[in-house]
Order: structure tokens, then sequence, then C-alpha cells
């Protein structure tokens, strides 16, 4: 229990508490004064419990920022681990591509399953690459098409350092060749970097690829149109079109 006293006037609420021990309210002019004790332990109880309560939901949010914070470090370093890889791949692909520069074929008569075909039956691809990338022909793909058939070309090992000094299309092996085989014959090469283990062309160097159009198409008749793709491991590919004479007097013709 706890005693309730009606005072008149502030100054005698100021008296009764400090005679009692108890603490006043001024309300609608009258003081009602309670029981000092009890409220100061209600208060006490309640201020505690609201202390312990924002405690918890700091520790709460302090724990959700570090794991938001963790995953948003985790994902930028993702992420510029595959920009960096992006541009690495880019560069590559910019700085590798190759260049087509010349186009021959070599015009005669050949007798193919004993049939004798007065057509374009050898074709030289001159390649060089562009800007200072380093192109390895062992790894390109040349593609050839006439107006029915495309036919796709790996490096067969047929290699030579230079070419005849009876001309191109009589340097030995090079032409000796399967339908979806190139060989390849070193034009320059400053640096020495072409080899038959290794035939990696840089800045400067210049290839021919020996193509035995007799194997491929059975020779490619005059008239036609001739399109393909000098395709390189990494980097944009070579690309050539051209159209065979109707007729020619010449054993060697050019078409690039």
């Amino acid at each position: 229990m706890y005693t309730l006293t009606y005072l008149s006037t502030h100054t005698n609420a100021k008296k009764a508490y400090k005679k009692t021990n108890y603490f006043y309210i001024w309300k609608v002019g009258m003081t009602k004064l309670f029981d000092n004790t009890k409220y100061r332990l209600f208060f006490s109880q309640n201020n505690s419990s609201i202390g312990i309560g924002a405690m918890i939901v700091f520790i709460a949010m302090v724990l959700v920022a570090g794991i938001a914070a963790s995953v948003l470090i985790q994902t930028s370093v993702n992420l510029e681990t595959q920009a960096m890889a992006t541009g690495h791949d880019t560069k590559d692909e910019v700085s590798s591509d190759i260049d087509v520069i010349d186009i021959s074929g070599q015009y005669n008569t050949r007798t193919i399953d004993g049939t004798s075909y007065t057509r374009y039956h050898n074709l030289t691809i001159m390649v060089t690459p562009r800007s200072a990338s380093v192109i390895d022909l062992g790894e390109v793909v040349v593609e050839i098409a006439d107006e029915n058939e495309l036919v796709a070309l790996t490096w067969s090992s047929a290699f030579a350092l230079s070419a005849s000094a009876s001309g191109v299309f009589s340097t030995p092996n090079c032409f000796d060749l399967n339908a979806n085989e190139f060989g390849i014959i070193v034009v320059e090469d400053g640096d020495g970097s072409c080899t038959s283990d290794a035939p990696t062309i840089n800045r400067g160097d210049k290839a021919v690829l020996c193509v035995n159009l007799s194997a491929c198409f059975n020779g490619i008749e005059g008239r036609k149109e001739v399109r393909g793709l000098v395709i390189p491991e990494l980097g944009a590919p070579g690309i050539f079109l051209f159209r065979t004479p109707a007729t020619t007097s010449r054993t060697v013709v050019n078409f690039l």
C-alpha cells in the first residue's frame, strides 16, 4: 500500500515531500503524492529492458552489415577478375589479326582418276600478321569454297624454309596434299621464328599457304567465284574473294 495525500498548493507539496520522502506530481491545480520507492523500482526495470532490446537490435544490425559487406567484396573481386580476363581476351583478339596479301593459281592440265582436266590445280595464299601480333600457322584453319563445295584445311606438316629456285609451285612436298591439308613455305622471316616444329610468324614475316585444288575440287574451272577465310587461333580472320579468269595463256595467274 502507498500513502495518498491531497495538497492544495505547490509549497505544501514540497514540504510534504521533504517530511515523508515522497515525490509529487502537479496536475490540474492539485498534487498527488505517490510512493517513490515502488515507482523508482518500476522505472529502473523498464529502462533495463529497453537497453537490452536496443543492444540486441544493434548486434543484429552489425551482423547484417558484415554479411552484406562480405557479399559486396566477393562480388567486386569476381567482377574485377572477369573484367581482367575479358580485357586480355579482347587484347588478344584485336592484336592477333592475319592479313591475306596475295593469291596465285597454277593453270595446267592434270589427269585425275583417268580423266584430264585443264584447270587451276594449285593455289598459294600469302599471309602476314597485322600490327605486332604473333600467328601460329600450325593452328590456322583455311576455308575455301567454290560455287558448289566448301573445304576446311589444316596444316599437314609439309614445310619449306624457302621456295624452290624453279618457282613456288615447284617447291618439293608442299603441294603433295590431301583434300583437307595445306602446306607452308616461308617467304620472309627476319628473326627465324617460323620453323617446322613451331611455324609462327610475327611482325614483318610472310608465309605462303599451299593448297592442292585437284584434291579439293578436281581443280577449279574458269569463271568460277572462289571465297575463303584464313582463320587464326585468336583474332580476326583474313578474308579473300576472287573470280577465276575465263581463259588464260599463262601457267601462273595472280588472283589478288
